[in-house]
């Protein structure tokens, strides 16, 4: 299925962080926070104002950081996303 936001929204791929400490402790599922880095699977076309459509600065492929509680977690395909406003990202990161 093929998902495109609407406006200014944002779908994301939260990115796992490892399971193996240094230290070589495995951290289990249930104990984990929610990552806060995340790959741009999908963005819209940009913010409207007035007449005009502001373009996103971010695009498909983009790594980013966003809030622990941001969004709306949606399940596509069996796949767990995000969907934020993109001014709800915090930073790109490179």
């Amino acid at each position: 299925m093929k998902v495109v936001p609407l406006y200014d929204r944002v779908l994301l791929r939260r990115l796992e962080e490892q399971e193996v400490k240094e230290s070589g402790i495995i951290i289990p599922d249930t104990a984990k926070e929610k990552p806060l880095e995340a790959e741009v699977v999908a963005v819209g076309k940009g913010r409207i104002e007035g007449d005009k459509v502001i373009p996103l600065e971010v695009k498909k492929g983009d790594k980013v950081l966003i809030g622990k509680f941001g969004g709306t977690e949606v399940t596509i395909d069996g796949e767990e996303l995000v969907i934020v406003r993109e001014e709800e990202i915090l930073a790109k990161i490179s």
